[in-house]
């Protein structure tokens, strides 16, 4: 108890938000200090852990080792603590918060209807900030602190992360009946000379059956390649395109009589769809109970 003397526990909330947001102005706004207030903290902070806590690289800050080691400790102290002085613990009908998520536009399309219906029903305070981005800036979002959660198919998880799957989601191609013989699948050969179009967040990005056929030696003829799933979908009809999709959402356009929908002529894994937050964000009463909704809603 005698270490606790020699500092004000405020500065264990600001380091927390140094931390967390690795980078003072953002770190003022969470405190709702100044910035000059936040820069004299980190300075104070410095000197009693005889460490620069955060290094400047290039553009950013990074945290320094001793930082990453307190940040776990840190904030399960402070949710301790939390909890001893808030008795009526977390309610969600009068939780008044920001969450920021990132996620494709097909993520957005499966998972935000349900939720949001939910949020206005059980949390009307909780407001969301959608953004989107690709796989590797969401991860890195997450690590900077810029977003609170990612939703999405990830190869690789950082350890700094933590992950749930949402819901294990498989592929299926489409195009329009009339560019097919009888409007039949077409065998692998033929499906490899047809053009298609790819779903991707940048040009030349790849998705997983662009992988499945790299380990075959295969290449499949890509002549268009966007973010924008409303758009892949659209522009199929009256030509030979081929797009490959998620099941889940071209359910919609099962109505449309002009379009057929058929297996990739080759076996391709099932994916998962996953949330995925930092684990500084694990014990946040508010946080995990919004991932919960998102896995009842998926």
């Amino acid at each position: 108890m005698d270490e606790l003397r020699r500092i004000d526990l405020n500065l264990m909330l600001s380091l927390h938000a140094l931390l967390t947001e690795q980078h003072v102005t953002r770190a003022a706004l969470r405190l709702h200090k100044s910035q000059p207030a936040v820069s004299h903290a980190l300075a104070h902070l410095r000197q009693v852990f005889n460490d620069p806590l955060l290094i400047r690289r290039g553009s950013r800050l990074e945290l320094t080792a001793l930082a990453l080691q307190l940040q776990r400790p840190l904030e399960q102290a402070l949710q301790q603590l939390n909890g001893l002085l808030d008795t009526g613990g977390f309610d969600p009908a009068s939780e008044q918060r920001e969450f920021r998520l990132a996620m494709s536009d097909y993520g957005a399309q499966i998972v935000l209807p349900p939720l949001m219906r939910c949020l206005r029903r059980e949390a009307p305070g909780i407001r969301l900030a959608v953004s989107q981005a690709s796989r590797e800036a969401m991860l890195a979002q997450l690590r900077d602190g810029e977003i609170d959660l990612a939703l999405g198919v990830f190869s690789e998880i950082p350890a700094s992360l933590q992950a749930q799957t949402l819901f294990e989601e498989h592929l299926i191609c489409i195009a329009d009946r009339a560019s097919l013989a009888k409007g039949q699948a077409p065998a692998l050969e033929e499906w490899l000379q047809r053009p298609h179009v790819l779903l991707a967040m940048r040009p030349g990005g790849e998705s997983e059956v662009d992988n499945v056929l790299n380990r075959r030696g295969l290449k499949r003829q890509i002549v268009l390649s966007l973010p924008h799933w409303s758009a892949a979908a659209q522009v199929l009809a009256g030509t030979d395109l081929i797009l490959t999709v998620s099941s889940r959402s071209a359910e919609h356009l099962r109505e449309q009589a002009e379009l057929v929908f058929f297996q990739p002529p080759l076996p391709v894994p099932s994916v998962s769809f996953q949330q995925v937050w930092h684990s500084r964000r694990h014990l946040d009463p508010a946080h995990a109970w919004l991932r919960q909704q998102l896995m009842q809603c998926c």
